[in-house]
């Protein structure tokens, strides 16, 4: 099983940080037809659940669908394959900027890091309710370190 950096740790956050800069706004993708801004609009989605109000809790029988099958492979040790499909919440549609898309994801990184451990210990998921801290970090690194490698990096 791999193992995912500690984005609750600065070391963990500059070790995404060195792969974040590594792409280019002409970086391409070495499966799927995302293009890198995309990716970065489409891996800051998984904030924006946390941090905003942009996107609805899924009804009852949702949760309960995406807590009884979808939990563990989002939270659990195991990579994603490739080519998975995506979530409704988590297409992007449209245009975005690189540099924008880029910098977001950034802060959002800091952000989680400056927050720390024990405030994402319990904390709800709209998707799945409350999860560890260590599966925060599972679900945020895990989601990130297979996008970065979509574009080898």
């Amino acid at each position: 099983m791999p193992t995912y950096p500690d984005l609750f740790h600065p070391d963990g956050v500059a070790a995404m940080r060195r792969r974040i800069d590594a792409l280019t706004p002409t970086s391409r993708p070495q499966w799927g037809t995302m293009s890198v801004s995309a990716m970065l609009a489409h891996v800051n989605v998984a904030y924006e659940m946390v941090y905003t109000t942009k996107h609805p809790r899924p009804n009852p029988i949702m949760r309960w669908v995406l807590k009884t099958i979808a939990k563990q492979g989002v939270v659990g040790p195991a990579a994603y394959p490739h080519n998975t499909p995506t979530a409704p919440a988590f297409r992007i549609t449209d245009a975005r900027d690189f540099t924008v898309e880029r910098d977001r994801l950034l802060r959002y990184l800091e952000q989680v890091a400056g927050e720390g451990r024990p405030r994402f210990e319990g904390r709800e998921s709209l998707s799945f309710g409350p999860l560890t801290a260590d599966e925060w970090n599972t679900l945020f690194a895990k989601h990130l370190d297979h996008h970065l490698q979509q574009f080898g990096v």
